[in-house]
């Protein structure tokens, strides 16, 4: 009976796929990523299926579209009842681990941002129990496991396992140096009083980097959230290699993300003067699509909101001490990562492991002017790193194998399951890239959905944002719920996407075929689950 694989899964948050050396980036140091690049193969065009943490997270874990699986964005978390890849590696035998950031929960109990539908004049609400269109949709409880209040207030409080498929869980919540969960009850009992060690009240002063939500943290580099990760990697792949069982483990650092606060000689190892932005940096604001020229007027105005989670317009200087301090802590993350491969090695493990590394979603870290993320999808946003590194798969020489076929986030547990010899349970969206590893440059798909609906309010308006995008292997549509906001790009002719030739005649018959492509793929993702009772 042949050996069943092991599974080391990787990920960062909201990192774009040229923010690697291996990707082509001659700006920023990941040696290690690039080594693993050269192992495995590249995909240069895997895209996720939302721009968006929670949700991408979910579509991640299940195969499916977020408005399938229902975590459409921040704030919803994955039913406990959803089915996740894990679930059936699980069922097949394997020891599955969660090490680092999980978020597929609500981390804060804050209240949403968007606001409920108002109720008619004249008519009188639903009452409570009926006020949603699936009743009691949270009555089995459990959501409450990645919540800061619970982590804080519950000495006891842990993440009860089995948990979307994982047995074992170190958890990490929140993002910078004020991660919470298992990391923070580590902090405390190494470096007591952490309330006076980390946060930007206890910042050492310095103002060589002005970004917005920027500071240098007190935590020392090994006590840093990435480098726990990294200590409770290391011990999960100890337990393993004392075992027949194999193993898939999910590696997932909180960086980089904002706060900007790489520690120690990550916090100055990038100058920002040296930082060189997108082109589209310096597009005139007026000459911007309407939702981004909105953002230029708001920061203009004073209103601009530097210190939330959504997008603001950013001055030249910030967004370059923002990428600056963004490729300190992806190099953190990829001396991390180093020390996980040669751990692998020097255990006997990596003959039989298959690596792989992406993010969760993209930033746009100076793309037409804003920092952070929006339901706005710009290649900066939708496009990620993928390597898929497979034992006596990588090349002779000293370059790295690539492909430009289309791929989606969804097709990453479906790709693990085939290799698990694991079929794919009723209702996956996913598709096996197998075909695709197995010859560069075979074809993916013809075409790639990204789904997106805002969590807040923004681009001054009062409600949140749908969008809905098909990207092919040469252009991209987006369409936006709000009246005269569609982008078509040709991506081979402006890479940058400045020119939109939504209302360009020369592009009619494109406009109409893509349309159709964006209807069709729609289509595609519509839930089939559940499996019919019978013919009724």
């Amino acid at each position: 009976m042949r050996q069943k694989p092991n599974f080391l899964l990787i990920t960062s948050d909201q990192q774009r796929a040229d923010h690697l050396g291996c990707y082509g980036n001659p700006q920023v140091r990941t040696p290690h990523l690039d080594a693993l690049a050269r192992r495995g193969t590249r995909f240069d065009r895997m895209y996720v299926a939302t721009g968006v943490c929670m949700a991408n997270r979910a579509s991640l874990m299940t195969g499916r579209m977020p408005s399938v699986h229902g975590t459409r964005c921040n704030g919803i978390p994955l039913a406990r009842n959803a089915t996740t890849f894990v679930d059936l590696l699980r069922d097949d035998g394997y020891r599955t681990g969660l090490v680092g950031k999980c978020h597929l929960q609500n981390m804060t109990d804050m209240p949403a941002e968007a606001p409920r539908d108002p109720v008619p004049e004249g008519l009188r609400p639903p009452q409570d129990a009926h006020a949603d269109a699936i009743t009691s949709r949270w009555s089995e409880g459990g959501y409450e496991q990645e919540m800061v209040r619970r982590w804080r207030t519950d000495p006891a409080h842990r993440v009860q396992t089995p948990y979307y498929g994982f047995d074992h869980v170190d958890l990490c919540t929140m993002h910078g140096d004020m991660v919470e969960g298992d990391y923070a009850r580590w902090l405390r009992e190494v470096a007591g009083d952490i309330d006076k060690l980390r946060g930007p009240g206890n910042a050492i002063s310095d103002d060589r980097y002005p970004a917005p939500q920027a500071y240098r943290t007190r935590v020392p580099e090994h006590q840093y959230p990435s480098a726990w990760v990294g200590d409770k990697t290391l011990a999960f792949l100890d337990d393993a290699a004392g075992s027949e069982q194999p193993f898939f483990l999910h590696c997932s650092f909180a960086d980089p993300h904002h706060p900007f606060t790489p520690p120690g000689k990550y916090w100055d190892m990038y100058d920002p003067a040296q930082m060189v932005l997108p082109r589209s940096f310096y597009q005139a604001a007026d000459e911007s699509f309407a939702p981004v020229a909105a953002l230029h007027r708001e920061r203009a105005s004073g209103a601009g909101r530097i210190n939330s989670t959504v997008s603001f317009a950013a001055h030249e200087r910030e967004a370059k001490a923002a990428l600056a301090l963004t490729y300190g802590m992806i190099t953190m993350i990829d001396d991390v990562v180093g020390r996980i491969l040669a751990h692998l090695k020097t255990l006997g493990l990596d003959d039989n492991t298959i690596v792989i590394f992406t993010s969760d979603h993209g930033d746009f870290m100076g793309d037409h002017g804003l920092l952070l993320k929006a339901a706005l999808h710009y290649q900066s946003l939708v496009r990620v790193p993928f390597i898929w590194s497979e034992p006596g798969r990588g090349n002779s020489q000293d370059t790295v194998s690539s492909t430009q076929a289309l791929a989606s986030t969804i097709d990453i547990p479906a790709t693990i399951l085939a290799k698990a010899g694991l079929a794919p349970f009723y209702g996956m969206q996913g598709r096996d890239l197998q075909s695709v590893l197995s010859e560069d440059n075979k074809a993916g798909r013809d075409a790639v959905l990204v789904e997106e609906d805002g969590h807040a309010p923004t681009f001054g308006l009062k409600v949140p944002v749908r969008a809905r995008t098909v990207i092919t292997e040469t252009h991209r549509l987006t369409t936006y719920d709000q009246p005269g906001w569609t982008e078509l790009y040709d991506l081979r002719k402006d890479p940058d996407e400045l020119n939109n030739l939504i209302d360009d005649p020369a592009h009619a018959s494109v406009r109409a075929t893509l349309f159709e492509s964006l209807a069709r793929e729609l289509m595609l993702a519509d839930d089939r689950s559940p499996f019919p009772m019978g013919r009724a």
